[in-house]
């Protein structure tokens, strides 16, 4: 297979740590000709891991891409409402494309680009890394076996996790819907994408509830300050606590999150950058809007019926599903990589525990990563996994869900 280049739009966690760190592991397969990243350090740190020169390592994607076509692919990993005008370019340039999700939380801008990806002959895949994930295809393989006979519900948990709920949509880039995204788009069209891919049909029709409960300022405890480190009281009984999560807690929970509040990981400059960023706010004094619980009841067209819960108040950040047939039951945990299926018939029961490389979501993010570049060596002749059409209609079915909880639960016929 021929060394794939790339260039890099977002030097963030999961552009430069979850997606671009297959090049270093895998060097014969992929190489990193180029980076737009506005951070400075970010960017510093990319170019010397990737041996990238100064000319080739900008503060802006518009740089990058208004030059003549300089590599194979990009990987768009910038913030979620960059990603359209990104997507026009590189499609103008004529890349290979890997973008992340969400696509956009626009949906007139979800509808051309669908439009543009169905016409669109090089490769034009999203990241919707559970579809490569090594659990979800059993899954998926089993239930094509009939199993448990023919599927009729689903059950879908995502636990978030309360520390990465403070994290990442109370203190950081996705907390607020006019700054990013929804929700239920940003952190859950993971889920809708896979509930789809597994009931095998489009939905038709969603209802959903949920709401921002306790992350407010009424909640906040009485006299706390506007930044954990000055001065705060409730260190020993607030489980939000920052420096707990950045500094004492950093090998179970902060470990990748404390990269992103500061790229020198000693304490001094961890504590220094709580102080002066927003990685230290107060949970209950922050401008965070996205919701911290939503449920979205949906149903397909074949009639499968499912349910996806997405909570922040968990103690493990976890993906659970339940999946029920005519003829029996299956129960996974993805986290655990175990699934568990029982035949109701002969009572048989069977366990699996699922071998999976080592990297994020289980190993999905290496799987998608090992496809997308296979794709784009062979000249993107094959379809994708997750090409881009299929994933405009998962998006679809989040902002129609976001459309239910803002108007009282309604039901939302995705025809219209």
């Amino acid at each position: 297979m021929k060394q794939v280049t790339a260039i890099l739009l977002g030097a963030g966690q999961r552009g430069a740590d979850a997606y671009a760190s297959y090049a270093l592991d895998y060097p014969n397969e992929l190489k990193f000709v180029g980076v737009a990243e506005p951070r400075e350090d970010r960017r510093r740190e990319f170019m010397q891991l990737h041996e990238i020169g100064e000319a080739d390592a900008v503060d802006s994607w518009e740089k990058l891409l208004e030059r003549p076509k300089m590599a194979d692919c990009v990987l768009i990993c910038t913030q979620d409402q960059m990603h359209y005008e990104a997507i026009k370019k590189a499609v103008e340039k004529g890349y290979h494309i890997l973008c992340e999700k969400p696509i956009s939380p626009v949906q007139s801008e979800l509808e051309e680009i669908g439009r543009i990806a169905a016409d669109y002959k090089p490769a034009f895949s999203i990241c919707h890394v559970l579809r490569y994930s090594p659990f979800f295809r059993e899954i998926r393989r089993l239930l094509e076996e009939g199993v448990i006979g023919e599927l009729v519900d689903i059950q879908h948990i995502e636990s978030v996790g309360y520390w990465h709920m403070a994290h990442s949509f109370v203190r950081g880039n996705w907390r607020n819907r006019e700054l990013s995204s929804p929700m239920i788009l940003q952190k859950c069209c993971h889920d809708m994408d896979i509930l789809l891919w597994l009931a095998g049909s489009s939905c038709v029709r969603l209802s959903s509830f949920g709401g921002l409960r306790h992350f407010k300022k009424e909640n906040a405890p009485k006299d706390a300050p506007a930044n954990c480190l000055d001065g705060c009281s409730y260190r020993e009984t607030c489980p939000y606590f920052a420096p707990r999560f950045y500094l004492e807690d950093m090998e179970e929970k902060g470990g990748t999150f404390a990269r992103v509040v500061s790229m020198k990981q000693d304490k001094a400059s961890l504590l220094q950058a709580l102080q002066e960023g927003p990685y230290g706010r107060c949970v209950y004094h922050c401008d965070n809007d996205v919701v911290d619980h939503q449920v979205v009841n949906l149903e397909f067209e074949n009639g499968v019926t499912a349910s996806l819960t997405m909570c922040a108040f968990t103690a493990k950040c976890e993906r659970v599903i339940n999946l029920m047939g005519t003829r029996g039951q299956m129960r996974g945990n993805m986290e655990e990589n175990r699934i568990e299926y029982e035949d109701f018939a002969s009572g048989r029961k069977v366990v699996i525990d699922v071998k999976v490389p080592k990297g994020g979501h289980s190993g999905s993010d290496v799987s998608m990563m090992k496809d997308f570049v296979d794709l784009v060596a062979t000249g993107g002749t094959r379809e994708s996994v997750s090409a881009c059409q299929e994933s405009i209609e998962s998006h679809l079915m989040a902002l129609a869900a976001e459309k239910s909880r803002l108007h009282g639960g309604r039901v939302c016929e995705m025809h219209e």
